[in-house]
């Protein structure tokens, strides 16, 4: 490494306290630089970037137009407080409300997904007057107390007080499901069937709201079946429940589309993104709010708010990257990459190995479900853990140049939303390569 990259290096394993982590196991890469579809390291190795860090470097990483307008914008006005309208924060409300379905059209700021889905799951507990909230088993929310206590992944456990009024459920997943459905129709009426008997059993004058990713990421990427979400919607309806749709890693080009729930033609009454909206370039999320919520607040305070709330460099750089992506067509590129390229080079990987049970996924949103034995469906890394077969796999894309993503047993392809044909091409055959190792466990 590099003098400076060694100093990085050293510095960070003095006084860098890492997420998620057990500190004296980490072995962190030093990044020196990234461009596009690329990063690189303090030894000058180059990698192609398959997981967009965390699913968030939508249009690349350094993207000239949106450096350029954080720079702008730091030279106009660094910061203000909150209770002061400044131009970007109210052109990026005004951008992302443009792109949300009718009736969805005032946007409360937050510095990222986590406190998002906080501040939705709090609107809608004051909304409601109703304590409970309801999440599938297979989810992630984020990593603060409420977002954490509806998340259903394994990092809840450490974290689950027991006491966050949270409810969940079972969500559709053909490959592993829960109900015994042989198609997606009967997995959709069953998984609503189930829903449905937790929202009678736990008492719908109880429940608030039901969260939902529109598009499970962390926890697989596992579209929903056709006519699932709108059963959701209409449960919410009978019930006087609020439907919050959690659009924080599929939301702004990921799926192909602005939002995943573009696929799928549903209204939700709160939406929470962060992520893509600025592709990560400085920290920003929020929360989209339905009229009958907003009215809710009308003359009532919210009790509600952040020092940051709308920072004027991240909202400077959500308009620039929601700016770039309509001009530079990248949602487009997003859908045709996956439909043509990378769903199609997925599925011909899964052909030739016996360790791939699953590919599933939407525009650059894509996990390959690996497995001991296609029969038994024997993951190849146990659920809430890793394994030395998954390392031996990882291992291998990063020594050819590829870093994907990923959680269990599953690899996670996700490139920007900008990615190229011949970039997604390159990263599949070292996939393709690395997954010979896989094959060596199944039986």
């Amino acid at each position: 490494m590099s003098t400076r990259a060694t100093r990085t290096y050293e510095l960070d394993r003095a006084h860098v306290f890492h997420s998620w982590s057990a500190q004296s196991t980490l072995d962190p890469m030093v990044v020196e630089g990234a461009e596009g579809s690329y990063f690189w390291d303090g030894d000058g190795n180059r990698y192609l970037d398959f997981s967009s860090q965390l699913v968030y470097t939508n249009i690349g990483h350094q993207h000239p137009t949106v450096v350029a307008a954080i720079q702008e914008q730091a030279a106009r006005l660094c910061t203000i407080a909150p209770p002061y309208a400044n131009e970007a924060r109210s052109e990026a409300a005004r951008l992302i409300a443009e792109r949300t379905p009718a009736g969805l059209d005032k946007v409360f700021f937050t510095n990222g997904g986590a406190e998002a889905v906080e501040h939705a799951v709090r609107m809608a507990r004051l909304h409601t007057g109703r304590p409970k909230v309801l999440s599938q088993y297979r989810s992630y929310h984020g990593g603060t107390q409420t977002a954490v206590n509806l998340t259903g992944d394994p990092r809840r456990w450490p974290n689950d007080t027991g006491t966050a009024g949270v409810a969940r459920f079972f969500g559709p997943f053909l490959y592993r499901s829960e109900f015994g459905a042989t198609t997606e129709e009967e997995e959709a009426a069953l998984a609503l069937r189930h829903l449905e008997r937790v929202v009678e059993m736990e008492g719908p004058s109880t429940i608030a709201a039901i969260v939902l990713e529109t598009v499970p990421g962390t926890a697989g990427v596992m579209p929903p079946p056709p006519g699932y979400l709108a059963g959701v919607r209409a449960l919410c309806d009978k019930h006087g429940i609020l439907y919050v749709a959690d659009e924080v890693m599929a939301g702004f080009g990921r799926t192909g589309a602005w939002f995943a729930l573009d696929h799928y033609g549903v209204v939700p009454d709160l939406i929470t993104f962060a992520k893509g909206v600025n592709s990560g370039y400085v920290p920003l999320g929020g929360v989209v709010i339905s009229d009958h919520v907003v009215e809710t607040f009308s003359t009532r305070p919210y009790p509600g708010g952040l020092t940051y709330s709308g920072h004027p460099l991240a909202a400077a750089a959500a308009v620039a990257t929601m700016t770039a992506m309509r001009d530079e067509g990248i949602v487009e590129n997003a859908a045709r990459i996956g439909a043509d390229v990378l769903g199609p080079g997925l599925r011909e990987i899964a052909e030739r190995h016996p360790s791939v049970g699953d590919v599933r996924g939407l525009g650059v949103f894509w996990a390959v479900e690996l497995v001991k034995d296609r029969a038994t469906k024997e993951p190849l890394a146990p659920y809430g853990s890793s394994s030395v077969e998954m390392n031996e796999v990882l291992t291998a894309c990063k020594r050819n140049g590829v870093i994907p993503l990923a959680n269990f047993n599953r690899i996670h392809v996700v490139p920007p939303c900008t990615v190229s044909e011949t970039e997604v091409k390159t990263g599949l055959a070292v996939l393709d390569e690395a997954l010979n190792l896989a094959d060596r466990y199944t039986v």
